[in-house]
C-alpha cells in the first residue's frame, strides 16, 4: 500500500510499504478515505521528537471497514468509521474511567500510558496517512458514522471527530466554559479555532482568539470570535481592554511548547504565562497544546528537559485553576458526531486544501511554514472517490 513515511527532519515521502492487515481477532481493517495533517504532526516533522525514520504518519483518520477479525461483534464490513487518535483497549482501569488517552494496555513501553497511530513514543501503531489502517480493539475504537459519511463533502466534517474537534471541545471542558462566559483562546491553528468554535456552541458571550497569521484570524472572525493580533500589541492588554480590565473568565491554550513571540523567538511558556495574565482572578485555564517531557531540539535549555519558566506566583495569587493533557476522544466524539449529522456544527470551515496522498509532502511543507491560506490539509488516499 502507499503511505506517508517519515524520513527525517522536514522530510516525508509517499512510499510502498507492507499492507496493513488483521493481526488479532479484535482488529478491523479500514480503507482510509480521508485523513488529515495535524499540527502535532509538525513536532515530529520538525525533528523535535525521537521518531525513527520509517514510521507511517497520521492519527486523524476515517474510512470504510473492509475486513474484521473473528472477535469483532459490533463493527461490520461496509461501515464508515472515524477512529479516535487514542488507541485504547476499552477495559483497563483508565479506560473504564473514560481516560482513553491514558490506556494502560495499548502502549507496551515501560512506564508509559496512552497510545496513538503514527506518533512518537505512543506505541507501535502505524498511522493512517495510508491506503489501509489496522484498528486494534475495533469494537471499542471505531465510531460508526451515519450514512451521509459516504459523501466526500461530509467527510471533511466527520474526519475532524478523530482529534481536533474533540480536542478543541476538551480545551473548553478543561477550562470549564459555561454559557455567558468570556473566553480567551491562544492559538488560531485548527485546534484553537475549534476550541473557539466549541466555546461559541456552548454559549460563551465573547470569544477572543490570539494569533498573528491573517488567514487564521479571518477564520476566527468568520465564526464569530474576536481576532486578537499579537503582532500589533500585547495580547494581554487587548484582552483586558475587551473585558473591562477584569480578564477573561476562561482561557484555552492551543499552541504548546513551540510558542513563538512576534519576532520569531521561541519561548516555551509564552502562552501559558500570557493566559495567567489574561484570565481573571478565580478563572480557569485549559491546556491542550502539546508539551513534552523532553525536547532536545529546543533552543531553550529548560525546554530541552521539558521544563518551562511558569509564572506560578501570579497563577497562585489569582487563585486560578488549570486542566491539562491529551483529549480522551471517546468522551466527546459521539455527541459531536450528532451535532455534525444534524447540521448544528460544521468543523470543516477550517479546511483549506484537499490533496491526494501523493501530494502529502507538499502539504507538510506548506502547513509547516504557515504558508498563507494553508489552515488545514486533508488527504484522500483513495483519490477522493
Amino acid at each position: 500500500m502507499k503511505a506517508v513515511v517519515y524520513d527525517g527532519p522536514r522530510t516525508v515521502s509517499v512510499k510502498e510499504v507492507p499492507d496493513a492487515r488483521i493481526e488479532r481477532p479484535t482488529d478491523a481493517l479500514v480503507r482510509i478515505t480521508t485523513t488529515n495533517i495535524c499540527g502535532s504532526d509538525l513536532h515530529m516533522y520538525d525533528g523535535r521528537t525521537d521518531l525513527q525514520p520509517g514510521m507511517v504518519l497520521g492519527h486523524e483518520n476515517m474510512g470504510e471497514v473492509i475486513e474484521v477479525g473473528d472477535g469483532v461483534d459490533l463493527v461490520k464490513v461496509g461501515d464508515m468509521v472515524c477512529l479516535p487518535f487514542n488507541v485504547s483497549c476499552g477495559a483497563c482501569a483508565n479506560c473504564n474511567q473514560g481516560l482513553t488517552a491514558y490506556c494502560l494496555v495499548a502502549n507496551p513501553a515501560p512506564g508509559m500510558a496512552g497510545a496513538a497511530y503514527g506518533y512518537a513514543d505512543m506505541g507501535p501503531y502505524a498511522g493512517g496517512q495510508a491506503e489501509l489502517l489496522r484498528v486494534p480493539w475495533a469494537d471499542f475504537n471505531c465510531l460508526v458514522l451515519p450514512p451521509d459519511a459516504r459523501d466526500m463533502s461530509r467527510q471533511k466534517d466527520y474526519v475532524m471527530l478523530s482529534d481536533i474537534f474533540p480536542t478543541g471541545w476538551h480545551a473548553t471542558e478543561l477550562a470549564c466554559v459555561r454559557p455567558g462566559d468570556s473566553v480567551a483562546v491562544y492559538g488560531a491553528g485548527p485546534v484553537g479555532l475549534l476550541a473557539a468554535y466549541s466555546a461559541i456552541i456552548k454559549g460563551a458571550n465573547k470569544v477572543m482568539v490570539v494569533d498573528r497569521h491573517p488567514d487564521r484570524l479571518r477564520l476566527a472572525e468568520q465564526i464569530g470570535a474576536i481576532p486578537i493580533d499579537d503582532s500589533k500589541g500585547s495580547p494581554v492588554e487587548q484582552i483586558l481592554e475587551q473585558t473591562g480590565g477584569m480578564g477573561a473568565d476562561r482561557g484555552c491554550e492551543a499552541v504548546g511548547h513551540q510558542a513563538h513571540d512576534p519576532s520569531g523567538q521561541e519561548k516555551s511558556a509564552l502562552t501559558l504565562n500570557n493566559l495567567v495574565h489574561s484570565v481573571r482572578f478565580g478563572g480557569t485555564i485549559g491546556v491542550v497544546g502539546v508539551f513534552i517531557p523532553k525536547d532536545p531540539g529546543s533552543p531553550d535549555p529548560l525546554q530541552k528537559q521539558g521544563k518551562a519558566p511558569f509564572d506560578y506566583g501570579m497563577f497562585w495569587f489569582k487563585g486560578q485553576s488549570m486542566g491539562t493533557g491529551q483529549c480522551n476522544v471517546k468522551n466527546y466524539n459521539r455527541q459531536l458526531m450528532n451535532l455534525i449529522a444534524n447540521h448544528k456544527a460544521d468543523p470543516s470551515f477550517l479546511v483549506s486544501h484537499e490533496l491526494k496522498l501523493d501530494q502529502a509532502p507538499e502539504g507538510y511543507r506548506n502547513f509547516d511554514v504557515r504558508a498563507d491560506g494553508w489552515t488545514k490539509v486533508v488527504l484522500h488516499p483513495d483519490g477522493g472517490r
